[in-house]
């Protein structure tokens, strides 16, 4: 028994030093399993393998859900889809399978407020998270606060880096604040980085012939909805207002 529980000692202490957590907290568990079911050595290894694992695995997916930054827990499953503009709702099916991501294609959701635009891309960034994308939220605001941040402190080109890398991107209110030029232009070079190879979702309140109105120049104006719009999923979010019909609802209770 004391020989045992040196062993035991020894398992705990050397998977901590390793740092093998479902391996330290569940060996003697799986152990006891396999040796009711005589299972061989081969088995019981395999086991207490897939257990670390799988907890591995999951941690990560809510490490990658924390760090993509959204606001709120937005599912796709959680979608009155019934509610949804008719065009959100016939392309959500082919949308929700991320081929999208895979193929660095972009999602632009574009229509007046209170329709789901929000809530549809980050249901979408969630999910790619569960797939082991790297997805990244922001408003378009708060992005182009951290480029003017950056392009003063002289690390933009390291802001651009890790831009570059996040599989995914959701760039949230686009349309909600106007900009001066060198903010256009700021904002213009970083998406366009992304451009034809990895994937950014856009949510707008303004068709593209009002885009003029926030960047000014009609000539970067033009060659942003190209870049953003080639080979793109463009999706009509104009309908009725999910808030409104949810007031409605309640004014009838």
């Amino acid at each position: 028994m004391k020989l045992q529980n040196e062993t035991k000692a020894q398992i705990t202490r050397i998977s901590k030093e390793l740092r093998l957590p479902a391996f330290r907290n569940e060996f003697e568990q799986v152990a006891q399993d396999a040796a009711k079911e005589r299972a061989d050595y081969e088995t019981f290894l395999l086991r207490l393998m897939q257990r670390e694992y799988d907890t591995r695995l999951e941690n990560r997916k809510k490490a990658q859900i924390r760090l993509a930054g959204f606001p709120s827990r937005l599912h796709l499953h959680d979608l009155k889809r019934d509610l949804l503009p008719k065009d959100a709702a016939e392309k959500l099916a082919l949308l929700e399978r991320l081929d999208f991501v895979a193929s660095g294609q972009n999602i632009i959701l574009a229509g007046n407020p209170g329709t789901g635009k929000t809530h549809i891309a980050i249901g979408l960034g969630l999910k790619a998270c569960l797939k082991g994308y790297k997805v990244y939220f922001t408003t378009v605001h708060g992005l182009l606060t951290q480029l003017r941040e950056s392009h003063a402190q002289r690390t933009l080109r390291q802001m651009e880096q890790r831009f570059e890398k996040y599989d995914l991107v959701i760039c949230d209110e686009f349309g909600y604040i106007s900009f001066d030029k060198e903010g256009a232009e700021l904002l213009f070079n970083h998406l366009s980085l992304r451009a034809g190879r990895k994937s950014t979702i856009v949510t707008t309140n303004l068709s593209f012939d009002r885009w003029q109105e926030i960047f000014g120049d009609p000539v970067l104006t033009a060659a942003l909805v190209d870049r953003l719009t080639h080979k793109a999923h463009l999706v009509n979010m104009n309908g009725e207002s999910y808030r409104l019909r949810e007031t409605k609802e309640m004014m009838k209770k």
